[in-house]
């Protein structure tokens, strides 16, 4: 998934924001709210009319600037009137061709059955969907650049209709090109939630594209109950068990803060993180000193970085051998799961279901709650 990797930029680099004027919808037209949850960082309004407007507030971290999109029905188009100045783009639904940027995007499109509406992606060796793989074989995903970067003169020999991007600051030259060729760019900003239900309920965000407000609805709610359920499941355990998570990258140790999405999942798995207690919401940077001294003696070890086996990390570093959770052999990884052209799994699918996650790390650390569970994501390291 592209924006782990955005991750680590911005640990290393900081974060670039933009000052500008914010745009503001047209409000002569009455709107109504539609209901997010847990998400931070887009809200979306309804009209009688049939114009949605779609506010993205965080399409990057510390962003100063909202973008506002008006999306009105392709029938009803000629005959409204919107104040173009008002909006960042106005786009026709449903689309009917659609370049995304990120592989969390993906499971959004196929849950919500327009799957067959992508026709590009940079770097397709990234995408797992098994679906999604049927057609780029057959053609009908382009590729659209590689290393992860968007390359202008494909997407404007495609022409989509829309192109959903994201970025790490205001300065994206290649969204500019498309803009001023007239494909909008929307940017999506489901990478900067803190929160498991925060991140999948971005379904909502795609859903009024395609005019699917109702199955994206019905999609979350059942995600959400099932991941509510999961907490009560995991609060039965008489126990919970000390936690390590991460690896060195370098001479760093890169672990989840205690505030952050990985944290998260363990908190509601009724486990004991080590790290809980810190307040950043993304990375911890700390000397394996540090972490030997706290986390020496945790009973699991959970999400160790890139590594798939013992052997690996061993011949990475030997201080990894000094763990007990690496003398027992209790470390679990998601990075074994891969699509046929080696994307991992877990980076592309994990945002949307979040209830499969902490199913994993129940059944792992809590066996007993979760005895007949095949887990999805987390393997035992070989």
């Amino acid at each position: 998934m592209k924006y782990v990797r955005v991750i680590y930029i911005l640990v290393l680099l900081g974060f670039w924001s933009c000052k500008e004027t914010p745009k503001t919808a047209d409000k002569t037209t009455d709107y109504t709210v539609v209901p997010i949850e847990y998400a931070r960082g887009f809200s979306i309004e309804k009209s009688d009319t049939g114009i949605t407007i779609l506010k993205i507030t965080s399409p990057w971290p510390n962003a100063e600037k909202a973008f506002t999109y008006a999306l009105v029905s392709k029938e009803k188009l000629p005959t409204i009137t919107l104040d173009t100045d008002a909006y960042d783009a106005i786009i026709g639904t449903p689309v009917e061709s659609i370049v995304v940027t990120s592989t969390t995007h993906i499971p959004a499109l196929e849950s919500l059955g327009v799957l067959d509406k992508l026709i590009g992606f940079p770097d397709t060796d990234y995408i797992s969907s098994k679906r999604a793989r049927m057609l780029i074989e057959t053609g009908k995903i382009k590729e659209l650049g590689s290393n992860e970067s968007l390359n202008s003169e494909m997407v404007l020999a495609l022409r989509p209709e829309l192109v959903v991007g994201f970025s790490i600051n205001a300065e994206n030259s290649t969204y500019s090109i498309l803009e001023q060729s007239h494909i909008p760019v929307v940017y999506n900003g489901d990478w900067t939630e803190e929160s498991p239900m925060g991140k999948a309920e971005w379904i909502k965000f795609f859903a009024p594209f395609f005019e699917k407000e109702m199955e994206a609805d019905r999609i979350f709610k059942e995600i959400a109950k099932e991941y509510t359920d999961a907490v009560a499941i995991a609060k039965k355990a008489n126990t919970a068990p000390t936690v390590l998570s991460g690896a060195m990258y370098k001479d760093v140790w890169y672990l989840p803060g205690g505030e952050s999405w990985a944290a998260q999942f363990l908190r509601d798995a009724n486990a004991n993180y080590l790290w809980a207690d810190t307040p950043e919401t993304g990375s911890l940077s700390l000397s394996w000193e540090h972490v030997l001294e706290k986390g020496q003696n945790s009973d699991f070890w959970i999400a160790p970085a890139q590594f798939t086996s013992y052997m690996q990390m061993k011949n990475a570093s030997t201080h990894y051998t000094q763990f007990d959770a690496f003398q027992k052999k209790k470390i679990y990884t998601f990075s074994k799961t891969k699509g046929a052209t080696g994307g991992v799994l877990y980076y592309e699918l994990a945002p949307q279901r979040p209830d499969l996650v902490l199913k994993d790390l129940i059944h792992i650390l809590h066996p007993e709650v979760l005895p007949e569970y095949e887990p999805f994501f987390f393997t035992p390291l070989e």
